[in-house]
């Protein structure tokens, strides 16, 4: 009888679950914020509650002290204050009625619309990224495809000159590959 096969070891996916999502400990201050604030605003969506009553509430919620609170604090209050501005320049990009929209992927985008406002330190592509991962682990099934289509469709209005300039590094970085000295 053969001896059996040595196992071979697992590959190291450092920072990530089994499933692809990012482990509590690889994830950064203000991914955490990302994800509280998106607990809360599915509160505010869902239950109606109020910011105050909703910040009080997800501040005492495990692991908050992780969170970079400033980042937090700018996305509950800033989302639910810019709501309407944030679901108008959302909607025309929707292929269905805003009611019809998951309140987990409205959340998320309404995270990354706000983002892509009003926190110009955070690269575009980082926000599309983090909405993304935010959408895969909270949100239904191919949710985080629906928000990839909607931030990047509006990522060129919101971030025109960040996007040009992504777009005009790669049309560059192509050209010079591909030419024959």
């Amino acid at each position: 009888m053969p001896a059996p096969a040595p196992k071979r070891p697992r590959q190291s996916r450092s920072g990530l679950t089994d499933t692809g999502v990012r482990k509590a400990a690889a994830k950064s201050d203000r991914s955490r914020a990302r994800e509280f604030a998106l607990q809360a605003l599915y509160q505010h969506l869902v239950g109606r509650n109020d910011a105050e009553s909703i910040d009080h509430f997800t501040r005492d919620l495990a692991g908050f002290h992780k969170a970079d609170s400033v980042h937090y604090d700018a996305l509950l209050h800033g989302c639910i204050e810019q709501s309407a501005e944030l679901d108008a320049l959302i909607v025309p990009l929707l292929d269905r009625k805003l009611e019809e929209i998951s309140p987990v992927e409205r959340s998320v985008m309404w995270i990354g619309v706000y983002e892509m406002r009003n926190c110009l330190d955070v690269p575009w592509r980082v926000v599309l990224n983090e909405c993304i991962e935010l959408a895969k682990e909270f949100g239904g099934t191919d949710g985080h495809k629906y928000v990839n289509g909607i931030l990047n469709g509006l990522a060129p209005s919101l971030r025109a000159a960040e996007v040009q300039a992504d777009k005009a590094g790669k049309a560059g970085k192509t050209n010079t590959d591909s030419s024959t000295d």
